[in-house]
């Protein structure tokens, strides 16, 4: 278990995010699954957000991340959806809607941490 610290609060909060692009279409290889994950990471460091597993398939994002109390699930998705798919636009010229509008978001412990790791590592495996 790892507690984290801030000025008024010590917390362990991680969350298993999944998203897909627009109508799960399998776009997320080659350069942009690179511009993906590079923004992630980029994101993830600028805000002091610890990346604990990444997993980007064909067709969506697996992301276990521990975040600061302040920001909730939904700002870390849109705030990584909106700066990727932005970039992703620019970079490969696709249409204006990138992401699908919906997410799935999980909690997960110190209990259940090592397990939502191994699940994203087995779904590296299968791509």
């Amino acid at each position: 278990m790892t507690i984290k610290k801030t000025r008024h609060a010590v917390y362990n909060i991680n969350y298993h995010l999944v998203w897909c692009p627009k109508y799960r279409k399998k776009i997320l290889v080659g350069k942009v699954k690179e511009i993906v994950e590079q923004v992630i990471r980029q994101t993830c460091e600028e805000f002091d957000w610890e990346l604990l597993e990444l997993s980007i398939q064909a067709d969506h994002v697996h992301m276990f991340v521990s975040v600061p109390p302040v920001w909730s699930p939904m700002l870390v998705v849109k705030t990584i959806k909106g700066r990727s798919g932005r970039k992703a636009i620019k970079e490969k010229r696709y249409a204006e809607k990138f992401w699908s509008p919906s997410y799935y978001v999980g909690t997960g412990g110190h209990v259940s941490e090592k397990t939502v790791q191994q699940y994203i590592q087995n779904q590296k495996e299968e791509a």
